[in-house]
């Protein structure tokens, strides 16, 4: 009796979906999307509201490239803001039954451009697809950013 009952919870866990989702709290690496180098690392947490957002926490070092020291071009509040501490990631909220994420704002620092953002995270939950846009999806970009463990 109690082996059919613990094997009717799992079942239950395991149909609804839930057992599957991965948290996106962690702290990530992010990956140029035009070079494939490491750009940043980038802590993410759960907001009182339940949504997700994430800061600089490390510019990485690349060779021949200088790091800014503040958002260059960014409107307010991110007028001369330091990049280093500076959340680049706001609003995500969790798609229940999914990896999914979405309805969060992104900010490139260097460009001082804001987007619409979502975010995926593999079934595995070491690797998660951002993709910025405009408007639509389909008019975006995607990084792929690595968790550090």
């Amino acid at each position: 009796m109690k082996k059919n009952i613990m094997l009717a919870t799992f079942a239950g866990l395991f149909f609804s979906g839930n057992i599957w989702a991965q948290d996106l709290s962690g702290t990530w690496q992010q990956i140029d999307d035009k070079t494939g180098s490491p750009k940043a690392l980038i802590e993410i947490r759960q907001e009182a509201n339940n949504t997700y957002a994430g800061k600089i926490i490390k510019v990485t070092p690349r060779p021949g490239y200088t790091p800014q020291k503040l958002c260059h071009n960014c409107p307010a509040p991110y007028t001369n803001q330091a990049i280093l501490g500076m959340d680049v990631l706001t609003g995500l909220k969790h798609v229940p039954d999914t990896n999914n994420y979405e309805k969060g704002r992104v900010i490139d620092p260097l460009a001082g451009k804001i987007y619409d953002a979502k975010v995926k995270i593999s079934s595995n939950g070491k690797r998660l697809t951002l993709r910025g846009y405009v408007g639509i999806s389909a008019l975006g970009r995607s990084q792929t950013w690595l968790r550090v463990e």
